[in-house]
């Protein structure tokens, strides 16, 4: 045996330690050609290494990069590989399963979101009196286009434009000749469609007006009506008319909501149309199928040209009793020959009937099919305005799960009889205790239909009520023009030309809009408006008022913006503190957080408010958040000693932990609508309290 050292190798060769290494074995060709047995000795069979174990196991073991397959599965068959393995894929598992809970849980919990009819006040547009495009005297479609950018500046995303429909302008418009068509007054329909890109584009919702209780005499379904055309024949409600001494006798003592009444003779059919308003409107039989599937068919093609919704007018009309008895007289003791007035009876004949209710929800059925996509919901409101019969007009929200009307629009703040702290508040109570739970309010301070509220109440409170307006909890609503306090013209400044081209009525709360202190207020480039502009045009217009930091205006956008941006105000609940002959207190609130505002707003005399001995948690003092006199602002008040003047009004904030609408004292005085709560930890809002 020879023994073979290699004490220079990292592995010590002896036979005594050594392993066996078969990897040399003598090749016997390669033996018999290349070796001399002569001069050499045999070769050993074996030979012995002696290796370090530890070295061995440690070069054999060790994972390195680029390992082939075979032996990447060695080791990851391993104890602590596998198991670290294992781990990991039941914390992904884990992870992924309580992130799908979490993702379920945030949707099931998270309050609806504010829809867009809901989120932004509604600015309303006579079109006639915004803006004229063409110098005619008219406002028109492209003159509204051409101000869009005012509707962005006062932070209004929603826009709704009165009746347009091509008509003989007889009640201005609200009898239409073409429920198809646009009046030439107004522009075309081009117009119209250009009209409704621009307010997308800037991001704006539109919804327009539809009067479907009736058309004009000039309509071509009247027309065709009266010379019983097919179908037609029954359009409208005909009756025979007695013959008396040369006279016509109506079938009964119905009168028009204009006065006299509403039977009227038409010499080509040789009978009396039934008109609820002026005898150049009368009424459609919607108890004619047919025409109840026009009226959907009008839906549909506004809706597909992109309108957001409607507000659909005088629907308490729709349906009359077909027994055709008198109507009961409000004086028991006065002759039948001598009502002329609407007031003179209780119209249980000629409003709200049974099924008028189920022509609403086909309405609200038909816009339905245009609100499956997401961002596209289609807005109803109806406008009734049941000033004695709030039960009636709450009955137009529908029911739990019988949809109709968005919301019924609310002007009991324009029909107060007198302006007081207590009035005010009577008029939102009246509203909010009577609304159904669930549903979403709506105030409004101004219409085409009332005067202004300059006119109405006195220029001193129009700050106070658009902060009223922006502050109740719901959608408010504004008339164009109120956002700077225009008042109504003075029956003085309408000339006779005026009378004469418009002979219903002068319509001062309909004057053109004031944009700037030339002449016509800007309204016009024109030598003329259809109505003459105010007289203090130079100084209240919007120019100016965009320069003045204690403008109506100024305060108007200032409102706006608090109003989308906190939370309490955009969604939370409204508590009554107190109100008296001058003053009506409430506060915002939501639940989760600790800041709430507290509105002190004075519609009478000079006063001062103890609102520490009213709600003795309150904080000891608070600070001016915005006030309708602007150097107010930023200050901190004492609220045992709230001193506000005649028409002033103070949005105040304050933190605390012991929200009124939690205080046992105040159950019943507090309302909510779209319920939340806000969690600060994760900065967002849930439903369950």
């Amino acid at each position: 045996t020879v023994e073979v050292e290699a004490r220079s190798l990292p592995m010590e060769l002896s036979e005594k330690g050594g392993v066996e290494n078969n990897g040399f074995v003598q090749n016997e060709a390669f033996d018999d050609k290349e070796t001399d047995t002569s001069s050499q000795e045999e070769m050993p069979n074996t030979c012995t290494v002696d290796v370090d174990p530890v070295a061995v196991e440690e070069t054999v073991l060790k994972p390195y990069a680029g390992m082939p397959k075979e032996v990447l599965l060695k080791f990851s068959s391993q104890a602590r590989y596998r198991v670290t393995r294992e781990i990991l894929f039941w914390l992904i598992i884990a992870a992924s399963i309580a992130l799908v809970c979490a993702t379920i849980a945030i949707i099931a919990l998270s309050p609806k979101c504010l829809d867009w009819w809901q989120a932004s006040p509604i600015y309303q547009i006579y079109p006639r009196s915004f803006k004229d495009s063409n110098m005619d005297g008219n406002g028109d479609l492209k003159g509204i286009q051409e101000k869009l950018d005012h509707i962005t500046y006062l932070n209004i995303k929603t826009i709704w434009i009165t009746s347009f429909f091509k008509s003989p302008l007889k009640d201005l418009g609200y009898g239409a000749e073409d429920f198809y068509d646009i009046d030439p007054i107004f522009g075309s329909m081009r117009d119209f469609e250009n009209l409704i890109a621009a307010i997308h584009d800037k991001g704006l919702k539109v919804i327009m007006d539809l009067i479907p209780n009736h058309t004009s005499d000039k309509h071509r379904w009247f027309q065709l009506s009266r010379n019983r055309t097919g179908k037609y024949t029954d359009y409208y409600i005909w009756q025979d008319c007695m013959q008396a001494a040369g006279s016509v006798v109506p079938p009964n003592n119905w009168v028009s909501v204009f006065g006299n009444s509403s039977w009227q003779y038409d010499d080509v059919r040789k009978q009396c149309y039934f008109h609820q308003f002026g005898k150049e409107q009368p009424d459609l039989n919607f108890h004619n199928l047919a025409v109840q599937q026009e009226i959907h068919d009008i839906i549909k093609f506004w809706l597909s040209k992109g309108i957001d919704g409607f507000s659909f007018s005088a629907v308490k009309f729709l349906l009359e009793a077909t027994h055709l008895r008198d109507e009961p007289r409000v004086n028991k003791s006065q002759s039948e020959e001598s009502i002329t007035a609407y007031s003179q009876l209780y119209h249980d004949y000629t409003t709200t009937q049974v099924g008028l209710h189920d022509l609403i929800r086909s309405f609200r059925q038909t816009m339905n099919e245009f609100s499956r996509e997401p961002g596209r919901y289609r807005f109803m409101g109806s406008d009734d305005n049941e000033k004695e019969d709030i039960e009636a007009t709450m009955m137009y929200y529908g029911k739990t799960f019988i949809q109709e009307a968005d919301f019924p629009f609310n002007f009991n703040l324009i029909n107060m009889k007198n302006l007081s702290g207590n009035s005010i508040f009577e008029a939102v109570d009246l509203w909010m205790k009577n609304m159904p739970a669930g549903k979403w309010p709506n105030w409004a301070v101004g219409s085409p239909n009332a005067a202004r509220i300059s006119t109405r109440i006195g220029k001193e409170y129009v700050n106070v009520m658009n902060m009223l307006l922006l502050t109740l909890p719901g959608t408010p609503v504004t008339y164009y023009g109120e956002e700077i306090g225009m008042e109504n013209i003075a029956s003085e400044n309408v000339s006779e030309e005026h009378v004469r081209s418009d002979p219903v009525v002068t319509f001062p709360e309909k004057s053109p809009m004031q944009w700037d202190g030339q002449v016509n207020a800007g309204f016009t480039e024109g030598n003329s408006s259809w109505l003459p502009v105010n007289s203090d045009y130079q100084s209240v217009n919007v120019e100016i008022q965009m320069t003045r930091s204690n403008s109506t205006l100024s305060l108007y956008r200032a409102l706006t913006m608090l109003r989308n941006s906190e939370l309490p105000i955009n969604r939370g609940w409204m508590c009554y503190l107190w109100n008296d002959s001058d003053v009506f207190v409430y506060v915002r609130e939501l639940d989760g957080l600790d800041r709430v505002f507290m509105m002190v707003l004075n519609f009478g005399q000079e006063a001062t408010t103890d609102l520490k001995a009213i709600v003795p948690n309150l904080p000891s003092e608070a600070v001016v958040r915005l006030s309708t006199h602007f150097s107010n602002t930023g200050k901190v008040v004492n609220t045992k000693l709230i001193k506000t003047e005649m028409g002033e009004g103070l949005v105040l904030e304050y933190k605390t932990a012991k929200p009124v609408h939690t205080m046992e004292a105040f159950q019943g005085k507090c309302f909510v609508a779209e319920k939340a709560c806000y969690s600060r930890a994760f900065n967002l809002l849930y439903v369950n309290c």
